[in-house]
């Protein structure tokens, strides 16, 4: 068994399911926050300098800051996309390893706000003035926007393409469009981003090239999304196999027992201690291995 087994069996137990609907939910308050007091949102965003003169809210409330966004239909639209997207994931890798795609995500993020801030002050302390609090808290008040769930939301994104890269969605719900050719446009779009001056007008006069926080909020979000796939291709399913995978728990769906006993291989769980899971036989296993909703497309074939 490989080490990532080896955590997951540990640790699966206490991983959140139905991560993308919280996520979503955080999303609602936050543009709820904005229609009652958008100026309240600055003490929410993921600011490294506020945060290490004790605001240390702002690691965990930077989530509930929405991307940006439209009207409200286009709004819906978006949250819904990204819900369906976050629960699919969910499905076809498992609660466990979504909860860790999620997570690194946001802790590299967090990270990398650290990192851009030591950056700026090495190569712009001096020539900004960041030794006055004063100019430092609004440079970096401004660069704490560029630290958003935007940027996860992307991660899903490519990480839903990159898996079922032949699914089809609807672009303004005509136009079908396979995930992978969505993918590359997200890819370019990022790309392009990451190469273009972000200036901010900082005190209504002083305008900042805020390149660094901008690319280090890429970079930082991504991450994940590169370990992940770096590390866990071998283990990735393609359509092909979910699809087979699909066909063949229907089939055995049909023929098990409604009484009798199952036992995942991975984590252990039970039909007895906890009744809510489904627990399915992988036909790619040498052997006769059972193993829960969780587990069924992301353990490793015993051959």
């Amino acid at each position: 068994m490989r080490p990532m087994s080896k955590f997951e069996k540990k640790f699966g137990k206490y991983a959140i399911p139905h991560l993308a609907t919280m996520l979503i939910i955080c999303y609602v308050a936050g543009y709820i926050i904005q229609l009652i007091n958008s100026e309240f949102m600055y003490y929410l965003t993921l600011n490294p300098y506020a945060i290490l003169h004790g605001q240390v809210w702002r690691l965990i409330t930077w989530i509930i800051v929405p991307p940006a966004s439209g009207n409200i239909f286009l709004t819906f639209i978006m949250l819904y996309f990204y819900w369906s997207l976050g629960t699919t994931l969910e499905h076809i890798w498992g609660t466990y390893r979504f909860n860790v795609y999620m997570f690194s995500g946001i802790f590299f993020t967090i990270i990398g706000s650290f990192v851009a801030m030591g950056l700026v002050y090495l190569f712009y302390g001096e020539a900004w003035g960041l030794a006055d609090p004063a100019i430092a808290s609004l440079v970096f008040n401004a660069g704490s926007l560029f630290f958003s769930t935007e940027h996860i939301n992307l991660a899903i994104f490519l990480a839903m393409s990159a898996t079922l890269p032949d699914m089809q969605v609807l672009v303004m719900f005509i136009v079908p469009v396979k995930m992978k050719w969505m993918g590359i446009v997200y890819a370019v779009i990022a790309i392009w981003q990451f190469f273009t001056p972000a200036q901010v007008i900082v005190g209504g006069m002083l305008v900042l090239d805020c390149s660094i926080f901008n690319r280090a909020a890429l970079l930082s979000s991504l991450l994940n999304f590169i370990v992940f796939f770096l590390t866990n291709k071998t283990r990735l399913r393609s359509p092909k196999q979910v699809k087979r995978q699909v066909v063949y728990k229907r089939t055995v769906n049909q023929s098990v027992r409604a009484n009798s006993h199952h036992k995942c291989a991975i984590c252990g769980r039970t039909d007895e201690t906890n009744p809510e899971l489904e627990f399915r036989y992988c036909s790619k296993c040498n052997g006769n291995y059972e193993y829960c909703q969780d587990h069924l497309f992301t353990h490793t074939h015993v051959q």
